[in-house]
């Protein structure tokens, strides 16, 4: 039976992190073909995007697939039409997040963007941005599926459910994804072979039970993490009290630590912003570096210095998500 191509509009194109979704959706181009893809950013955004937008070409060229690679600052013609809009966005990008980060470490108090004082003031500057996206989707493409990644995930995606008419939307994070992935290292098996139960929401989910091959092996597992200090999700739990995480019976995911280790994390920014600076100051650093990288004209494949960034890795649940629905 044929498939069906589709339209997917990316908001935020320029990102660091489209590469990975745009080998994403070139790995599964058999089973899901994605006639076009437009990449939307801002003026202010807009060297990042051509870099980003000559890189996906590339890609696409050295893959053989007729996908259409679009880089635009029009957001209502990447949006007419769409079948799937993808928000990747950052108001204010990486200096914006240095602000974050520490006005609120000067204070004593948590400074992340999915998390704490932090948090809000990111939130503050994005769901405007956001609702007004979904009003846009509402007269361009009402029938699209909207997959939001931008940060804070699960405000953000609260903010469309409760405050506009829009239905079709899911807030996606990659933290579950990674914590499977993690388990499957520490077993050393066939992913395939591995199911893994998740409750929770966006960055504060548990792993509550975990099979092999329809067997429950939680414990085996959290033997494992707290024995061999098995990394899992980023930064990790591995580090963590070994009798703590045996007593919850679960594998928490690590943003975990800014609720039960408030105190410690903290402390452990406020050093950090003293010495090589916060995360988001490291994170300007890398991107600078990856951007770098990009801008190589023979280059067709993602670099290692992608995987240094957090949000390494999405694009495998974004493509999934998509996929399956």
């Amino acid at each position: 039976m044929a498939k069906r191509s589709i339209k997917i509009a990316t908001i935020g194109g320029g990102s660091g992190y489209t590469p990975e979704l745009v080998k994403g959706f070139l790995d599964r181009y058999d089973e899901m073909p994605v006639r076009e893809l437009w990449l939307v950013d801002v003026p202010s955004g807009e060297e990042k995007l051509n870099v980003i937008g000559a890189m996906a070409k590339r890609m696409v060229k050295a893959a053989g697939k007729p996908m259409k690679i679009v880089t635009t600052m029009d957001r209502e013609a990447a949006l007419t039409d769409a079948d799937f809009v993808t928000t990747q966005f950052r108001v204010g990008q990486l200096p914006a997040r240095v602000n974050d980060e520490n006005i609120p470490i000067k204070y004593g108090t948590l400074g992340q963007e999915t998390n704490g004082a932090g948090e809000l003031m990111m939130a503050m500057r994005s769901i405007p941005v956001l609702l007004d996206i979904v009003h846009d989707m509402e007269r361009l493409c009402p029938a699209a599926w909207l997959i939001n990644f931008a940060n804070p995930a699960g405000m953000m995606t609260e903010a469309v459910l409760h405050y506009t008419n829009w239905k079709k939307v899911i807030g996606l994070c990659n933290g579950p994804d990674n914590i499977r992935r993690d388990i499957v290292q520490a077993l050393n098996v066939d992913p395939v072979r591995v199911y893994v139960e998740f409750i929770g929401l966006n960055h504060l989910v548990f792993a509550k039970h975990i099979y092999l091959d329809g067997q429950d092996v939680t414990a085996h597992v959290i033997k494992l993490v707290t024995s061999k200090k098995q990394r899992v999700d980023n930064p990790g739990v591995g580090n963590w009290d070994a009798d703590f995480l045996q007593s919850l019976g679960v594998i928490p995911i690590s943003y975990l630590q800014y609720y039960w280790k408030t105190k410690q994390v903290v402390a452990e920014e406020q050093r950090a912003a003293a010495r090589e600076g916060s995360r988001a100051v490291v994170a300007e650093r890398l991107e600078k570096q990856l951007f770098d990288i990009y801008r190589d004209p023979t280059l067709v494949t993602l670099p290692e210095e992608l995987k240094k960034r957090g949000g390494s890795g999405y694009s495998r649940a974004s493509c999934n998500l998509i996929y399956s629905i």
